[in-house]
């Protein structure tokens, strides 16, 4: 081979990858949402800020920007938009909410909060991630354990929902 075939292998590498890579996107709704105004919320089909009163909002919009806000630490005020959801018995609504309770102090509520939403959807990684971690909150990590096991069984112990209870199960809560 010449030097500059050698050259085009990692290109090619390259090319062959990207689409793989994106597809398998990133789940992580802090990472595309940005920060809006207090009272309102970012609408993705105008990608814009809008009134979280609007009716043209939909529940998904207001469900992944509440899990924004909790992220941001903005707890009550992600309950407060969870509230306002026209249906809010979804497995996101009902983890969202119990990550928000949870971080403000009332584990056993969100606990209940993520038992809610694995009753609708049982192989729901994140959902397990977070009861695992409110299990640690409570001095259970016998209870936690048993969440990691069945992560385990849903996307592998190379998944990010694997990977952070287990920090939490070996002292290194999220951050």
């Amino acid at each position: 081979m010449n030097t500059t075939s050698l050259r085009l292998i990692p290109v090619l590498i390259f090319t062959l990858l990207s689409p793989l890579a994106l597809a398998m996107g990133n789940n992580s709704t802090e990472s595309k949402t940005p920060d809006c105004p207090s009272g309102q919320v970012y609408d993705s089909a105008t990608q814009k800020c809008v009134p979280d009163k609007s009716s043209s909002l939909s529940d998904q919009d207001k469900t992944n920007y509440a899990y924004h806000l909790a992220k941001k630490g903005e707890y009550q005020a992600a309950l407060n938009l969870l509230d306002s959801l026209k249906n809010g018995n979804t497995a996101e609504a009902w983890n969202y909410r119990g990550y928000a309770t949870r971080k403000l102090g009332r584990t056993d509520e969100g606990i209940g909060y993520y038992q809610r939403a694995l009753a609708i959807a049982p192989d729901y990684a994140k959902a397990r991630e977070y009861l695992g971690e409110a299990w640690m909150v409570k001095g259970r990590p016998d209870l936690a354990k048993e969440q990691l096991k069945v992560i385990a069984g849903i996307c592998g112990q190379s998944c990010e929902e694997y990977r952070d209870l287990q920090a939490a199960i070996n002292g290194q809560p999220e951050s």
